[in-house]
């Protein structure tokens, strides 16, 4: 019986049918009563109410400076929203000057793409605020799974102003009238060529298109369109501009037809943050919104987040709020940990149930510490990850090899794990989206929290432990 099986329980003593769920084995999520909360001459607690107005106003009865620094925690951390504060922007300043010389000085198109949540949104944003603020005309779109073309186009062309349109002057009654540059455009479905023809007579101004989620279109006669309209536009120096931005592993997957338009676009795969920028986007928090951050809180959540803006963010967050609960301004190492516990609920809900089960089942001979580490090295690697990424958590050659059959069996049973064979060699991809980070930020939280102990050198033998199983 080889060691995949005796760790999930198969065999003629299977104890599978017994196995406990993930959500009640490992992160249950449990609402403390709080005493503060019962009625007075109650056992039970009051019945939960919200803490502030549709108007984003505290409500009267709990005006004091938790119910305010609550508050201001909501607007300060958002995880769910891109930032558009550009107080709160934080790293990215040689990202975004990048972007705005490749637009201003080259006057190229730009295409963002990088993993989920690393921040895309939040750069064409901020990106868009500064466009406005040198008088570009700013049209942002968010893609959909069917988005048109033509529809599209003609919403653009009807935020361009007639009056920025060479064939008309000023004060001609089409101009005084509000009427737009969709006006010109002929009926029927648009054509690139057409759409550029009446761009390419904008004159007194620049205008910047933001094709935001571009990776969610299906429609590859959409993504075509849009590289023959790049190109129509480079070859005329129209006054137009786009910003394609998407999840991606590389270009070629974001954008059709590639070799025509090369030249024409610059191209950016947005990277994780640096340890300083994760810092500073905790420091843009504090001082919104009045909280503080103990050094080891702030080091557990850079630990934690591995570079990722989104994680980052969720787990000043939750520790934020987790401080406030309990009457506190100062956000320390406890707090973060019970972050860490929501933000895992969180990832398991988007895994799958047979996931959760293999996930519950791998805890035997640090075999769901070996992936959560290799699960860190490929979150932002679209989900893969190679031999070289073995290497480094390992330097070991003979703790490395064991590790690579760890992976190769998980691989073969088809457990979370699927192999890839491209020109680049053989890799290896989680199946599912939200497996990555789940491992990780469980692999990443111990590390975190045994840092302080006396090393015992049990990581580097966690492979050969996994490995001895197998030949028992």
């Amino acid at each position: 019986m080889s060691w995949i099986d005796r760790i999930l329980g198969r065999g003629p003593k299977s104890k599978a049918q017994t196995a406990k769920p993930l959500a009640n084995s490992i992160m249950t999520a449990q609402v403390p009563v709080d005493a503060a909360a019962r009625k007075p001459g109650s056992l039970l607690p009051s019945f939960p109410k919200f803490q502030s107005t549709a108007g984003d106003q505290l409500s009267p009865k709990l005006s004091d400076r938790f119910g305010a620094a609550r508050m201001k925690l909501r607007a300060a951390f958002t995880p769910s929203q891109p930032v558009v504060d550009r107080r709160m922007f934080a790293g990215r300043v040689e990202v975004l000057t990048t972007l705005i010389r490749s637009l201003e000085d080259q006057r190229v198109h730009v295409v963002l793409y990088g993993e989920r949540g690393i921040g895309k949104t939040s750069l064409v944003h901020v990106l868009a605020q500064a466009a406005r603020d040198a008088r570009y005309i700013v049209i942002y779109s968010s893609c959909g799974a069917t988005s048109n073309f033509d529809e599209l186009f003609r919403a653009v062309a009807a935020e361009i102003p007639l009056l920025f349109h060479s064939g008309f002057a000023p004060t001609a009654a089409e101009a005084e009238r509000g009427q737009s540059v969709a006006d010109l455009l002929p009926a029927g479905e648009v054509s690139p060529r057409q759409v550029s023809d009446v761009f390419a007579k904008i004159i007194g101004t620049r205008v910047l298109i933001i094709l935001d989620e571009f990776d969610i279109c299906n429609s590859t006669e959409f993504r075509r369109n849009i590289a023959e309209l790049i190109k129509n536009l480079s070859d005329r120096s129209v006054r137009v501009q786009l910003v394609i931005a998407g999840v991606a592993g590389d270009l070629t997957e974001l954008v059709e037809h590639i070799p025509s338009i090369r030249r024409n676009i610059f191209a950016l795969q947005v990277p994780k943050m640096a340890t300083s920028e994760i810092h500073h986007l905790i420091e843009n928090g504090q001082s919104i919104s009045g909280v503080s951050f103990e050094p080891p809180a702030m080091d557990f959540i850079t630990s934690v987040s591995n570079g990722s803006p989104y994680i980052a963010c969720l787990l000043s967050h939750h520790s934020g709020l987790a401080a406030v609960d309990k009457g506190r301004l100062k956000i320390g190492v406890e707090d973060v940990s019970v972050a860490v516990d929501q933000a895992l609920a969180e990832f398991q809900g988007r895994i799958s149930r047979p996931s959760q089960v293999q996930i519950e089942k791998l805890t035997k001979n640090g075999v769901r510490q070996i992936l959560g580490m290799l699960a860190g090295a490929s979150m932002f690697n679209g989900g893969r990850f190679d031999a070289a990424d073995i290497d480094v958590l390992y330097p070991s050659a003979a703790n490395a090899a064991n590790c690579r059959e760890v992976i190769e069996e998980l691989t073969a049973k088809g457990i979370l794990l699927e192999a890839v064979e491209d020109e680049y060699g053989r890799s290896y991809r989680f199946q599912e989206e939200a497996v990555p980070p789940y491992l990780w930020i469980l692999a990443a939280q111990k590390r975190f929290l045994d840092s302080a102990k006396p090393s015992s050198g049990k990581e580097e033998a966690a492979p050969a432990a996994a490995r001895a199983a197998a030949r028992s």
